[in-house]
């Protein structure tokens, strides 16, 4: 392993120039296999889930929010008591044909409200523990002994933590940045690690230069998306358009990673959020609609560290809080309503006088997910420590 270390250290950026993760370079190759396919979504900052998911049938929810709630007639209604932000308004096709559910007053039962720490936790599925150095994600891949070198991906220039572990996993950045810039010299790359005595890097440069075809072979089929899909410029859309191809492309994913920064909104929070709702929105419709018939194997779950305060700051803005909203949309998920238990928001249902309480563990809701869609029945594996509570239900019977 140390020796592959140093392969893939060395010649990562004489093959495929600077700037790009080593992670890429997978440790091992294996034929594309129609798989089931987990994509996780975070939303970096802490998402104002009372204003993507609006609670407007309860009376508290304007008296707290006087500037910054989202009036009642602007609300894209869903059941009479909750209802989508405007800019989420391309969500509820999705919704009405039952093929996005949602989950409100999810999050820890750590009561942080440190990025970092939140962050840390939710990615590696042990809430308080700083200790866990792979990620829940990772945890939930089967062991393979010879495994698609694209089978865990990161759409992001690093490796995120929830995918690190002992599974293969590599960081996308941009996908046209993983090509051979110079083929004379990738040659005599292959050439001398075909000829090494060491079996180690025999097998290092064979598997390096196997998820290089492949990579340049989804590239080449997939170059358009399909269907009508429009991907919205910002970095959440391209990286699920990335992930699409992959998909479409059969190299035997399993699970992929997304995130979109820019949630924090202490200040000025309405228009910062229009704007990063309509690229959320916009990017999981042409996701859904770029993959198509695909969309039976592939299940997308949303996230943030956690939620806002309950009532507006002095600056028409949120302050750190602590549940908040999830989706969840694709093969088999049961949509088209609002899961979970709604606590309330009068003082006393509250957390800490101030905050949306958390009444569903995010685990219970990634937990359903890992075991319905993906088939582990190990949970503790995935969740080490975790007592699983009522599931979410978001899975037909």
């Amino acid at each position: 392993m140390a020796t592959r270390r140093v392969f893939l250290k060395n010649s990562a950026l004489a093959l495929f120039g600077a700037g790009v993760a080593p992670q890429w370079l997978a440790r091992a190759a294996a034929g594309p296999g129609s798989r089931k396919i987990l994509v996780a979504v975070l939303q970096r900052g802490a998402a104002d889930g009372l204003n993507i998911v609006v609670p407007h049938g309860d009376k508290r929810y304007s008296e707290l929010r006087p500037t910054i709630g989202i009036a009642r007639e602007k609300v894209i209604d869903l059941d009479g008591f909750f209802g989508l932000h405007p800019q989420l308004e391309p969500l509820k096709p999705l919704y009405d044909a039952k093929q996005i559910a949602i989950v409100h007053a999810t999050g820890s039962p750590d009561a942080t409200r440190s990025h970092f720490d939140a962050q840390d936790y939710m990615e590696s599925g042990t809430p308080g523990l700083k200790s866990t150095s792979d990620g829940w994600m990772n945890r939930a891949l089967a062991h393979e002994t010879n495994p698609s070198p694209l089978r865990a991906v990161s759409a992001s220039g690093n490796l995120a933590k929830t995918l690190r572990g002992p599974q293969a996993a590599v960081a996308i950045g941009n996908m046209s940045d993983f090509q051979v810039r110079d083929r004379k010299m990738a040659s005599e790359y292959q050439s001398m690690y075909a000829a090494s005595s060491d079996a180690r890097l025999q097998t290092a440069g064979r598997e390096t230069f196997e998820a290089l075809r492949m990579m340049e072979s989804v590239r080449r089929a997939n170059p358009t998306p399909e269907n009508g899909a429009v991907y919205p410029r910002g970095r959440l859309g391209q990286s699920l358009r990335q992930v699409a191809q992959l998909v479409k492309g059969n190299v035997g994913l399993e699970a992929a990673f997304a995130d979109m920064g820019g949630w924090d909104h202490h200040t000025n929070e309405l228009p910062q959020m229009e704007n990063q709702l309509r690229e959320f929105g916009q990017a999981l419709v042409a996701f859904q609609r770029d993959l198509g018939d695909r969309m039976e194997d592939v299940v997308v779950v949303t996230m943030s560290e956690f939620g806002r305060t309950a009532r507006e700051n002095g600056t028409r803005g949120t302050d750190h809080g602590h549940a908040n909203v999830m989706f969840a949309m694709g093969g088999g998920v049961h949509g088209g309503r609002v899961a979970g238990r709604w606590p309330g928001l009068e003082a006393e249902q509250l957390y800490e006088g101030r905050d949306l309480a958390v009444t569903t563990d995010f685990r219970d809701v990634l937990g359903e997910i890992v075991t319905t869609h993906l088939g582990r029945t190990d949970l503790g594996t995935v969740f080490p420590g975790f007592r699983p509570g009522a599931a979410p239900g978001l899975f037909r019977g």
